[in-house]
């Protein structure tokens, strides 16, 4: 059976999302269109790319989160460095680690751009901060005035997973043609948007295949993979104004999307129990990797057992 899939956002709890890949897969499910925000657009960007759950799983044993968190030694020194990097560069780590990461998986598979994959394959989700904008990649791209087709898988998985404060934003610089009140002629001015995690504006875009679907014949189904018990009975710990913005954004991902959801795809919905881990909780428990792993494979097997279009 060919399903599409829309995969949640949730950081390093996207882990469970990998297991419940590959359940599905072993209930024959094919993946036709794949969509994610966050963590989910690494899971759908890596199918998209032609990877298997099996090798998603060894992706994911294999690769250190940590090294993620890098910055350089003059922003690593005591408590006054991070907080200066903070202010001057919008986010405690770069991102550029992550970025790197994502490209070399996709280049193993010969794939760089949008362009590389079939029309209408795979699609991101970011947010816009500066123009307050909701972008579905790579679509959206040709607001900058650029061409989706030779914008980078890579670029965009960044751009999905910028988690507010935590990694830089990615700044897009465009030209804007503005009107002179002198002349008749229009003139460009250089703009530049932050973009940051989709998760701020939708965490589980889950509505993103449905007009399309909804006026042809025979339309492929659309199942949601969401990651659940994100530590709904343990109140966030505030520390400070970093643990304050975390429980802000985990709160904000934790409520998006959840009234469309409830009133009309919970029946579609894959649900994950992420077994309290947190969204930036990059220093995991020996183990967790497998138990997050082996939790969306039950959730999976379970939902596809009894589904039915």
């Amino acid at each position: 059976m060919k399903i599409n899939a829309v995969f949640e956002g949730g950081g390093v709890k996207g882990i469970s999302l990998a297991g419940a890949v590959r359940a599905a897969e072993m209930q024959g499910i094919k993946f036709e269109q794949v969509a994610g925000t966050s963590s989910g657009a690494i899971i759908a960007t890596l199918l998209a790319a032609n990877y298997s759950g099996l090798e998603i799983k060894r992706i994911v044993e294999n690769t250190p989160f940590t090294s993620f968190l890098k910055r350089s030694f003059i922003f690593n020194m005591k408590v006054i460095s991070p907080a200066l990097r903070l202010l001057v560069k919008k986010g405690l780590y770069s991102g550029e680690a992550f970025e790197y990461w994502v490209s070399s998986l996709l280049e193993a598979k010969g794939i760089r751009t949008f362009g590389d994959l079939p029309d209408c394959k795979l699609r991101i989700v970011a947010s816009d901060i500066t123009n307050g904008r909701l972008l579905v990649l790579p679509e959206d791209i040709k607001i900058y005035g650029m061409d989706p087709k030779k914008f980078s898988i890579a670029r965009a998985v960044r751009m999905s997973a910028s988690i507010p404060y935590f990694f830089d934003p990615v700044i897009v610089r465009y030209s804007k043609l503005l009107s002179s009140t002198n002349t008749a002629t229009e003139k460009p001015k250089l703009q530049q948007a932050y973009i940051v995690d989709g998760g701020l504006l939708s965490n589980f875009p889950l509505w993103l295949f449905d007009r399309e679907q909804a006026g042809r014949e025979n339309p492929v189904p659309t199942v949601g993979f969401q990651m659940v018990g994100k530590n709904n009975n343990e109140p966030h710990e505030i520390r400070g104004p970093l643990s304050m913005l975390e429980a802000i954004f985990e709160t904000m991902m934790q409520a998006h999307d959840e009234r469309y959801i409830k009133k009309y795809a919970r029946d579609r919905t894959v649900k994950i129990p992420t077994l309290g881990v947190r969204t930036t909780q990059f220093h995991l428990p020996e183990g967790m990797v497998e138990l997050l792993f082996q939790s969306g494979f039950r959730a999976a097997n379970q939902f596809f057992e009894g589904f039915r279009h």
